[in-house]
């Protein structure tokens, strides 16, 4: 049996190694694990293991598993207080989330609204991992007795999916193993989107450059590209409640927002009725100055992927001492032991 007997306060959460991180990535989700560190056990993971469900050029894969970790450590994560791993390096993941397909629902799987969404009209010629992988995020969490768990808005129902596998689990085998993770709901930005079109995300996969701000974009791009967001010919409106048939300028005031730290009704009353010019002038220095340094010292670190490979390698074992113990006890409660 395990050890670990007390309940640790812990957090988890991943990025997916899929290349070209961007403001999206960082306002809705590198930045909010920050802070956690202060308050949790963290583990962050590149979940290179899901980032399999659609295609990935096996080549490329390695380079971009980097690249997440740099961002990590470039945006304030500290190798020495948070585990920064790999989760295919730890073969515990499939592991449990094969026992966990046993114990999910078809049910519950076929009401997950993200499938739908990827899927699209393909729904039949989608590989079976896009549709299970619910269950290996399940596994991902419930691998480390995660307590808390950082959410955007089109993550919740993931992360109430584990919740359910979590109390089946322990009901059906009559052990309480798992705690149900709590959600972290993440700030005003858990949803930053297309600077061409303010009802989408913001995307890699989108076809214009001009949709995105990426992490190593230098000054002059991230200058040209919000220069170029699209607005309305009208001014700023006078009143929040207009924002809503005007998705980007509510885009543009969000990021300034998030970058910045400061609630969106303030950001939202120094612009009211002016135009946009001056809101882009504006948050153009904002974004410089909270992404240049990131994008600089991530490019300083891919530089050195000898050193960026020790740190998952030694992230890797490190969350494998934790990821044995809990996979023994989850054997014992179904007698694979």
């Amino acid at each position: 049996m395990s050890n670990e007997k007390k309940i640790i306060k812990r957090v988890l959460s991943g990025v997916q190694p899929t290349g070209g991180l961007h403001l999206g990535n960082y306002l809705g989700a590198i930045k909010n694990f920050v802070p956690l560190q202060d308050k949790y056990q963290s583990l962050f993971c590149v979940v290179d293991l899901h980032a399999i469900t659609v295609w990935q050029e096996p080549k490329e894969l390695a380079a971009k598993k980097c690249e997440v970790a740099a961002a990590f450590i470039a945006s304030g994560i500290d190798p020495n207080r948070s585990i920064i791993f790999n989760q295919s390096q730890v073969s515990e993941h499939t592991q449990l989330a094969w026992i966990l397909n046993c114990v999910a629902r078809m049910g519950w799987l076929n009401r997950m609204t993200q499938f739908k969404d990827k899927a699209g009209k393909n729904k039949e010629n989608v590989s079976v991992g896009l549709f299970s992988y619910p269950v290996l995020m399940a596994s991902d969490i419930m691998l480390y007795k995660a307590t808390h768990v950082p959410v955007g808005e089109d993550q919740k129902q993931h992360l109430e999916l584990t919740r359910d596998i979590a109390q089946k689990f322990n009901n059906d085998f009559k052990k309480d193993i798992f705690p149900l993770p709590e959600p972290i709901i993440m700030g005003n930005a858990a949803r930053i989107m297309s600077l061409r079109d303010g009802t989408k995300k913001m995307s890699k996969s989108d076809a214009s450059d001009y949709s995105r701000i990426m992490l190593t974009d230098s000054k002059d791009e991230i200058c040209k590209k919000i220069r170029k967001a699209k607005t309305d010919a009208m001014p700023l409106p006078n009143t929040i409640k207009e924002l809503d048939t005007m998705p980007e300028a509510k885009n543009l005031l969000t990021i300034y927002s998030a970058c910045l730290d400061e609630k969106f009704e303030s950001i939202f009353n120094k612009y009211q009725g002016k135009n946009f010019s001056e809101l882009k002038e504006d948050l153009t220095e904002v974004v410089i100055n909270k992404i240049s340094p990131i994008g600089e010292e991530m490019k300083k670190l891919m530089g050195d992927k000898v050193y960026l490979q020790k740190i998952l390698e030694n992230g890797s074992l490190k969350a494998k001492k934790i990821a044995i113990n809990v996979l023994q006890e989850v054997h014992e409660a179904t007698g694979l032991n």
